[in-house]
């Protein structure tokens, strides 16, 4: 029997960038707790290849593509879900991209590109999740930080400082729409097996550092975030607000 704490049935899921990678994991966790989940992306064809993969392992699924940095489509998604009568019970806000330059080179649209990707676009979809959420007095929101939310790293200073500001957004939310029903809190993940981070696996002496920084000893796997995920959509968390929970191997504990 599953335990009603962190029963998902009946909810549904929004999960930006889930068509791959930590977003993927995130919903098939999700889904596996009962979640229906609304699988996003840009590219049509991943969207619509990874709903048939989790609709196949008996999970609920759909695909809705916009683009996280089109505040545009992102409107006109909501109003798409508000038609066919569907509310988003659940926002992951994981959609991001990481971008590796020194900042002395660093042109002003390629910082810009970053901070809308990672942190805009969690305030605009956000925002129209957050406004159905307080007319229904409950949901959940989870943002996806970082490991560098709290620290930075050189060269990788716009990534940073989005994802320093996804904390703060979370308090943001938390500090207003608590009293509505909505808890808002955060995961910040640390070196992860990732598309994303993939150079840095690749680099030997990087691959090192990290094995040897972090007392795991070892890069994350996506699926570790799952767990952390259906805490906090699940009513087992209906009074953490604001928190950002960092899944990093123990990564700042060790010297």
């Amino acid at each position: 029997m599953s335990n009603p704490l962190f029963d998902l049935t009946g909810r549904t899921a929004l999960v930006t960038g889930s068509s791959r990678g930590l977003g993927r994991a995130m919903a098939e966790g999700l889904a596996n707790a009962g979640a229906k989940i609304i699988v996003n992306g840009t590219d049509a064809a991943r969207v619509a290849k990874a709903v048939d993969e989790m609709r196949t392992a008996g999970m609920q699924a759909e695909g809705l593509v916009f683009d996280v940095t089109d505040e545009a489509a992102i409107v006109r998604a909501f109003a798409d879900l508000d038609a066919r009568g569907i509310a988003v019970d659940i926002l992951v806000n994981n959609a991001g991209i990481q971008l590796r330059k020194p900042m002395v080179d660093l042109t002003t649209a390629e910082w810009q590109r970053v901070i809308d990707t990672n942190l805009t676009s969690a305030f605009v979809i956000g925002r129209e999740a957050g406004k159905r959420m307080v007319a229904r007095k409950h949901g959940k929101i989870i943002n996806i930080g970082s490991l560098t939310s709290d620290l930075a790293r050189a060269t990788v200073a716009p990534y940073t400082v989005a994802k320093g500001g996804i904390k703060m957004l979370t308090k943001a939310m938390a500090a207003e729409w608590a009293e509505h029903g909505i808890q808002a809190n955060a995961i910040g993940p640390g070196y992860m097996l990732t598309d994303m981070n993939q150079a840095l696996i690749d680099n030997p002496a990087f691959d090192a550092w990290v094995k040897g920084r972090a007392p795991a000893k070892r890069w994350g796997l996506p699926e570790e975030l799952a767990g952390v995920a259906v805490f906090l959509a699940s009513p087992a968390s209906n009074y953490i607000n604001g928190q950002i929970i960092y899944v990093d191997g123990g990564f700042p504990a060790g010297l």
